[in-house]
């Protein structure tokens, strides 16, 4: 699903620049719950969002289900997005003056859905996760765990291949990241494509495979040491 060959990713600050991709190789499978872990400014960001086809990258090939994503347009980045992937974030993202049905609907609303079928649609999701009672309520009178289960179910509205979660229990306690953790579990049973960035190790053990970023590079993929081929050049995973 997902083919990372030498990749590279550098940011310029006035006469400074940082490398912050150091030529990763990895593979990730359809169907595979993978976490990517990493310490602040290890790389893990700029890598979700790289995926995600939120940024460029300098150098090497990222292929997403064979096809090359490189340099393209705001507009079909935007279409291979809203086909592909599905988003949640620490933050949750959810829209204050929309209740939890209407921002569980949003991204159909961009698929220019109407909006009685994409109100259906959304309380179909909001049922999944154990919310209907709670869907005309707003983002300020749900609990930091009903939030991210509203954020969960707009991710996965549009029926997503892979869900890119950045951090997704960090705001949350550990009882409720554990039930969150065990909605991916479920979503993943789906056939879907599940990556998790954290730096919290016990949310990395509820997945099939741990990918530690450190320094821009890959460090180990299941507590196994990477060999390196080169200074900025990894094993493949």
């Amino acid at each position: 699903m997902i083919r990372i060959n030498n990749l590279h990713k550098s940011y310029t600050t006035g006469q400074n620049k940082l490398h912050v991709l150091k030529g990763l190789d990895f593979n990730i499978k359809e169907g595979e719950l993978v976490s990517i872990m990493g310490s602040s400014g290890s790389g893990k960001s700029t890598l979700l969002n790289i995926v995600g086809i939120l940024d460029n990258y300098d150098q090497g090939d990222y292929y997403l289900d064979n096809m090359l994503i490189r340099d393209m347009s705001e507009k079909k980045a935007a279409l291979l997005r809203n086909k592909y992937i599905g988003f949640v974030f620490q933050s949750f993202n959810l829209i204050s003056f929309k209740n939890a049905m209407e921002n569980v609907a949003l991204p159909l609303y961009y698929q220019k859905m109407s909006r009685k079928k994409r109100n259906i649609k959304a309380m179909e999701y909001l049922e999944k996760m154990g919310l209907t009672e709670w869907a005309n309520h707003m983002p300020n009178e749900l609990s930091g765990g009903q939030k991210q289960r509203v954020a969960i179910a707009r991710a996965l509205i549009t029926q997503p291949k892979i869900i890119l979660a950045d951090e997704p229990t960090g705001a949350l306690d550990t009882t409720t990241s554990y039930e969150v953790m065990s909605l991916f579990k479920e979503i993943n049973q789906l056939g879907i494509t599940v990556i998790i960035v954290t730096h919290e190790n016990d949310i990395a053990e509820r997945t099939d495979k741990i990918i530690r970023l450190k320094d821009g590079i890959i460090e180990s993929v299941n507590g196994k040491k990477i060999a390196h081929k080169t200074e900025n050049s990894l094993a493949y995973v």
